[in-house]
């Protein structure tokens, strides 16, 4: 399962290890979707990946800084540095995919 990040949270998490943060908004419909294909993700990789959601209306400074522009972004970090980025909607199965290989 997921865990949802403040500003104040977000640094501390990503830090170390490997990370997969979804940048998402309660009123984005492929958000919406998206969110329990993050879930299962955490759950399926939860020995080798951590998993944290980050809600950009309520926590703006972030998605500036990581330059999010659209919605759902996810970003791998790696011991706090960005690995790789993802932006829209997809199936579990290519979400699934992606995230495999960067591990």
């Amino acid at each position: 399962m997921a865990i949802e990040l403040t500003t104040e949270k977000f640094d501390e998490f990503i830090k170390k290890g490997t990370v997969l943060i979804d940048f998402h908004a309660h009123w984005c419909m492929p958000c919406v979707i998206m969110s329990p294909i993050v879930d299962e993700i955490g759950k399926k990789f939860r020995d080798k990946l951590k998993v944290g959601k980050i809600n950009v209306d309520e926590n703006h400074e972030i998605a500036q800084k990581y330059n999010v522009r659209s919605i759902p972004t996810f970003i791998l970090f790696k011991d706090g540095k960005i690995k790789e980025q993802f932006v829209g909607a997809v199936s579990k199965e290519k979400f699934e995919e992606e995230i495999k290989k960067r591990l």
